[in-house]
């Protein structure tokens, strides 16, 4: 409902964690709908004269804009509040002892939804980790002997379980964020909304006033529209996946092949260096691919643009991260080698992103910085002793990089390639759970590192990003459900080939046990997902609360002005 604000129905309205009225994207809303409204509201073009070039502003063109088009402003963004900010970096970047704790609502009102709900998942993910790491540590320093063939099943097993609870539990989670950040619906009501949302835009203005969906040529649009939308995913979907067999898949498996046959260890670093930048190379331009792709899909907003991005570009990660562990796992049966690389992956390969990730930004600042700089220097003619510096905060902001993805910049923050770091190491855990159990303990040693340098990445390095007002995971989710259901598949094929004594796999104690575990934990993975519910009673009630608050303002407020207008009858 839309209603008018008043001081003595205050507490019907929506309040922040702060207790302000706004959020923080809201506000960001205000100002840039203020900025980028200084329209020409003359009757006819205005001619504007600057450093001796003359501008035409057109009727109704915002003055902004059209600046932005001259070049005369360069970047509009938000700027850092340095007390807020230097709270949180005390309090959140450099808080080492609280391993995943982090104040979630204050990351929330500096800067949105988006961001904060990235987080609070992120903190949550790493908590829950705590619970099979230690078993996996037990399962690694304890000799179980014969009892292993008993002990591996049951440590699976709770894996799955685990990762179940952790995804049904997260949307709980998720739901009390929702209500207290004062979004007052339920998680897939929030989703309908968006989705909804993203639709009516497509509407074209010239032909909204007349829209009719009870129409039959109206009805022919729309679901030609949704026809022609889905045709169009599926070709790209298809060019996709074949880039994956025809191109990726071969360049994969000769990687793994000959990391298998290359007896030594130097030398497979060295091939995995060479690899890893290869594959950073062939990622990117398969991901800058699939932007131009989605572009011409019939896509419902900019959210379910950002989610066939996300499924996409997940295939290409997919195929580079897993193949090779495939390999190793299931073609040679080698478990030696497949614990070396699990352990490059999750140590060297991602120490050396965090590395990449963090000290790109500063190594881009202070190359900008100094061009800047010396710019300055040879404008003003200053003598080589002289210092010169920038000189205002804005300026130094401007310099930084802005918090974008490596690709698809124009869908997607920078949370896209978080969130796919995240997605690739739960994949990475869960699949091979049952070759290496000690995976779960580097996964906890990154995950806290994660936290505090991708805190310190916001805060320090990159520009204040612009708010964004998804308040859920949303693609990243159903793949995170995926994986879950693959771990399933792959780790029964594990527990098929166990090793023995001599250096080799064999097909025992029983496929038949293992086909039926199998079939047992899909079942408790899709029966499990109805066992908790998605949000608590509490939040339920609150939102049935706010509701009914609502429709009694209203109520008020229409029987307020239907009385003004008989008094003014009479």
């Amino acid at each position: 409902m839309e209603l008018q604000f008043e001081w003595d129905q205050v507490t019907a309205f929506v309040r922040q964690p702060d207790g302000s009225l706004f959020s923080w994207f809201e506000r960001f809303r205000c100002f840039h709908h203020l900025l980028y409204r200084i329209v020409n509201r003359a009757e006819a073009d205005l001619t504007l004269k600057f450093d001796g070039k003359e501008i035409q502003l057109q009727i109704n063109e915002s003055l902004l804009k059209r600046f932005e088009d001259e070049g005369i402003v360069k970047q509009v963004f938000p700027l850092h509040d340095e007390k807020k900010r230097k709270q949180l970096l005390k309090n959140w970047a450099l808080n080492w002892f609280d391993f995943t704790s982090q104040p979630v609502d204050e990351i929330y009102l500096y800067y949105g939804t988006k961001i904060a709900t990235y987080f609070s998942f992120l903190g949550m993910y790493t908590r829950w980790l705590f619970f099979p790491a230690a078993l996996g540590l037990a399962l690694q320093l304890i000799d179980f002997g014969s009892m292993q063939l008993v002990v591996l099943p049951a440590f699976f097993i709770f894996i799955i379980s685990w990762a179940v609870f952790f995804i049904q539990f997260w949307k709980r989670k998720n739901s009390t964020l929702l209500a207290r950040w004062g979004i007052n619906c339920s998680l897939s009501e929030y989703k309908a909304l968006d989705t909804e949302r993203s639709s009516s835009n497509r509407v074209h203005a010239d032909h909204e006033k007349n829209f009719d969906a009870n129409k039959p040529i109206e009805k022919k649009i729309l679901q030609r529209d949704e026809w022609l939308g889905l045709l169009l995913r599926i070709r790209n979907n298809t060019i996709v996946a074949l880039a994956i067999i025809c191109l990726q898949l071969p360049f994969e498996l000769a990687y793994a092949h000959l990391y298998e046959i290359t007896e030594s260890y130097i030398l497979k670093l060295l091939l995995t260096a060479v690899y890893l930048l290869a594959i950073q190379y062939y990622t990117q331009i398969g991901g800058k691919m699939s932007v131009i792709l989605i572009k011409y899909e019939n896509n419902q907003g900019e959210e379910s643009s950002a989610a066939s991005l996300v499924y996409k570009v997940f295939g290409l990660y997919f195929m580079q991260s897993y193949i090779g562990l495939f390999y190793h796992a299931l073609l040679h049966r080698n478990l030696t080698t497949l614990r070396e690389v699990l352990i490059q992956r999750l140590i060297v390969s991602q120490v050396l992103e965090n590395l990449i990730e963090n000290a790109y930004p500063y190594l881009k600042y202070s190359y900008k910085k100094y061009k800047a700089v010396h710019k300055k220097k040879h404008e003003k003619g200053s003598s080589v002793g002289k210092t010169i510096r920038l000189a205002t905060r804005v300026e130094k902001e401007y310099l930084k990089p802005s918090y974008t993805a490596c690709i698809g910049k124009e869908l997607e923050d920078g949370l896209f390639d978080d969130y796919l770091e995240l997605a690739l190491q739960f994949g990475m855990i869960m699949m091979f759970a049952c070759a290496f159990p000690l995976v779960f303990c580097f996964a906890i040693v990154n995950n806290i590192t994660e936290i505090r340098t991708d805190a310190l990445k916001l805060l320090v390095m990159l520009q204040r990003p612009v708010p964004r007002t998804s308040a859920t995971i949303g693609a990243w989710l159903n793949i995170f459900q995926f994986l879950i259901v693959t771990a399933i598949c792959t780790n029964c094929v594990l527990l098929v080939c166990l090793y023995d004594q001599e250096g080799k796999w064999r097909i025992e104690p029983g496929l038949a046990a293992i086909l039926i575990m199998e079939h047992v934990l899909l079942l408790i993975k899709f029966g499990f997902s109805h066992f908790v519910p998605e949000e608590p009673a509490w939040v339920k009630a609150n939102r049935v609360r706010n509701v009914v608050q609502a429709r009694d303002m209203y109520s008020k407020q229409l029987l307020r002005s239907i009385s003004n207008l008989e008094m003014k009858r009479n």
